[in-house]
């Protein structure tokens, strides 16, 4: 395949992204493997290049761009031996025309931008969340610990601030190798270990973790439980939550599982009414702060959604707080750095309802940001948090 035939086939996979985007339909991953899956004349290094020049394109363009084509002319605005293949030449591009829409390079689409700015995160700071992200696994300490896991693992892995951390490159085949069958690590980033850590769960308590998803959050309080006391995870989503079984098997990882019908979680949760020692509430968000391993989640993102996700955060808010005893704690999460999804929250709950204070919450990273800390790309170099630990009176 030439290099031009290359850039084409990244336009028409961009070209189905966009789409995609418009209509709320599939992930840029999945449309690309899908895409390349019918193609398999491509080689694997030809794949590779097509795949690094969507992304490339992708991670650029800040607003939705018009087509794959204005995308990857705007890649191709700093790039003079990209332009140049744009020459019309068998299976590559058209040459470049006088007039032509170019897509517009930038963090977000602007209102994003506003945003995010309004929520001190500035330019520079924007563009760290689009660079490629690294791969974080947890080793699991019902198993294992992080100096007994580097040692069995086939690379060389770096520490980060969490104690259980260690550091790989991106796109690393962990989950393949026999070490993840065993269940010595999970994968899991950095940030999303810290934000655990700030719950501080011990051996013996009541802990529930209430929007639990496919499980990573509550195997790792179990872990800091040393499978000792009652870990209670749930979620609205079927299908998520029933993953959570066989990853806990894998990992000796002892939790209960419950599925909560939508608008009527305070009746299924009755029986945790005001006797958990900390709850975690993981909050639906729209996931700004893992831009590094989805960029186009950004174009995909509204206004009007992202007033939904506050309205769904302070009620599980609100939920996750009726199960804690008093003396007891929560910690609410994020994966946004968006201060409508995490600082506003908090400080609307704490204004509202009585006998709740701040805690201290001290994890060995993170920048204050109001009641909370905020682990970033650019300070941190995890995936974007905010998490705040509350006390009951």
């Amino acid at each position: 395949m030439t290099p031009a035939a290359r850039v084409q086939s990244a336009i028409d996979i961009l070209d189905a992204v966009i789409a995609a985007v418009r209509r709320e339909g599939a992930s840029a991953d999945r449309i690309a493997a899908e895409w390349l899956k019918t193609r398999r004349f491509i080689g694997s290094k030809d794949r590779r290049a097509i795949r690094d020049l969507v992304w490339q394109a992708i991670r650029t363009c800040g607003e939705v761009p018009v087509s794959g084509r204005a995308a990857m002319l705007c890649l191709a605005a700093d790039d003079p031996v990209l332009a140049a293949l744009f020459d019309g030449s068998n299976y590559g591009p058209a040459a470049a025309a006088g007039g032509e829409p170019v897509a517009s390079a930038g963090v977000a689409p602007a209102w994003l931008e506003r945003q995010l700015l309004a929520s001190g995160v500035d330019a520079a700071a924007g563009a760290s969340m689009l660079d490629r992200a690294p791969l974080d696994l947890r080793a699991n300490t019902l198993k294992s610990n992080r100096d007994a896991l580097a040692a069995l693992l086939p690379v060389t892995a770096e520490t980060t601030q969490s104690p259980n951390a260690l550091r790989l490159p991106g796109g690393t085949p962990a989950e393949t190798w026999p070490e993840f069958e065993q269940g010595l690590f999970e994968v899991q980033d950095t940030g999303s270990q810290l934000a655990c850590a700030a719950l501080a769960v011990k051996p013996g308590e009541a802990v529930v973790d209430l929007c639990a998803g496919g499980g990573g959050k509550t195997l790792a309080l179990a872990a800091a439980m040393e499978n000792r006391g009652r870990l209670l995870a749930c979620d609205i989503d079927r299908a998520r939550l029933s993953r959570l079984p066989q990853r806990a098997a894998r990992a000796g990882a002892l939790a209960e599982t419950r599925l909560l019908d939508p608008g009527r979680e305070g009746e299924a949760l009755a029986d945790w009414q005001a006797i958990a020692d900390a709850v975690l509430v993981d909050a639906p968000c729209s996931g700004t702060g893992t831009w590094r391993r989805g960029p186009e989640a950004r174009w995909r993102l509204t206004p009007q959604a992202l007033q939904r996700y506050a309205r769904t955060q302070a009620a599980v808010l609100r939920l996750g707080a009726g199960l804690v005893r008093p003396g007891g704690r929560l910690t609410f999460v994020v994966c946004s750095l968006l201060d409508a999804e995490g600082t506003d929250v908090v400080n609307a709950f704490l204004a509202e309802v009585l006998g709740w204070r701040v805690a201290r919450q001290d994890v060995g990273a993170g920048t204050p940001r109001g009641p909370g800390l905020r682990v970033s790309p650019w300070d941190d170099g995890t995936d974007g948090f905010f998490f705040a630990t509350l006390e009951r009176l």
